[in-house]
């Protein structure tokens, strides 16, 4: 279980963590979300003790700072390649392990286990993002943590790479650790992640179940095709529903869960040839909870001026 409360930290003037307080469950994954800006990896070195601020963070009730091996009980991935120029990769691993009492064979371990045991003896600096992702991935695990804390670990990954960093994480959850993970990949985060954290600007804005945050900030339609679909739309409208006629004649509808619909259009003698739910995704979810809290906003583009040709009048 990891604990954080009263998270804070401030940069002379601006507020980069706002007293963030929430918990991460072991068993699951809990993705970490929020705008470029928001406070996401600040909010990371807070927990681990590497800024100075405000509030606590215990790991199953120690500091991180306390823990004699932190690396055995709590494994870190901040930064892509935080790697010695010179050392090779199985190396590196070497020189952690003995600091945190790891044996040779558990790097080798590791090694084969993100899929770097080929290219082990080379050093990184020559490595690609993605293997960097891997051999920090690696790093992580080295003492078999049971809590994982990882800042963006499929950056650079290609998407075999991240369904491979998708599978590894969910088997480790299923195995009683605690991970906490942030991404900008939002389609990845809806299939990866069971519960989130999601800041904007420092301060919480969800703590909770995936399937929750979806429906607290978006509205779930039901799609309609009948052939009376004039008819029923009708009849939808005058039960309060409101409705969108889309593409070849389905309505969409909301305001009224699908079993009223379908309730309404047996009542009304109207076949239907569909009747189904349409779910928000976690980008919609993400986008409509964090909007007001975007830091970076760009403007929307503009199409280029018509240039305009033309000679003389002539009288």
């Amino acid at each position: 279980m990891i604990t954080a409360e009263g998270l804070y930290k401030r940069y002379r003037k601006t507020v980069a963590v706002d007293r963030l307080t929430f918990e991460v469950r072991p068993g699951v994954v809990t993705g970490f979300l929020g705008p470029n800006g928001s406070g996401k990896s600040t909010t990371m070195r807070l927990m681990l003790g590497l800024d100075h601020g405000e509030g606590e963070t215990r790991f199953d009730g120690e500091r991180f700072t306390d823990i004699r091996r932190p690396m055995n009980k709590v494994g870190t991935l901040l930064e892509a390649k935080p790697f010695h120029p010179t050392r090779s990769a199985r190396n590196h691993l070497r020189m952690l392990a003995a600091a945190n009492g790891v044996g040779d064979k558990r790097v080798d371990e590791v090694m084969e286990l993100v899929g770097l045991a080929a290219v082990k003896r080379k050093k990184p600096k020559g490595y690609s993002l993605g293997m960097a992702q891997r051999l920090g991935l690696a790093q992580a695990l080295l003492g078999d943590p049971r809590i994982l804390l990882l800042d963006e670990p499929t950056n650079g990954l290609d998407p075999h790479g991240i369904h491979w960093m998708r599978d590894m994480l969910k088997h480790l959850a299923s195995e009683g650790r605690t991970i906490f993970v942030s991404s900008h990949l939002l389609s990845e985060m809806q299939l990866m992640a069971d519960e989130l954290v999601v800041i904007g600007r420092g301060n919480m804005l969800f703590n909770g179940d995936v399937d929750q945050f979806v429906r607290e900030f978006t509205q779930s339609t039901v799609i309609v095709r009948s052939p009376s679909a004039d008819a029923l739309a009708s009849a939808l409208e005058g039960a309060g529903a409101e409705v969108v006629k889309g593409e070849d004649g389905e309505l969409v509808v909301s305001g009224m869960e699908i079993g009223a619909v379908g309730h309404l259009a047996f009542t009304e003698n109207v076949e239907l040839s569909e009747l189904s739910t349409r779910s928000a995704s976690l980008e919609e979810a993400f986008m409509s909870a964090t909007g007001a809290s975007e830091e970076f906003v760009a403007t929307e583009p503009i199409a280029p001026a018509t240039e305009k040709t033309g000679g003389a009048d002539h009288a």
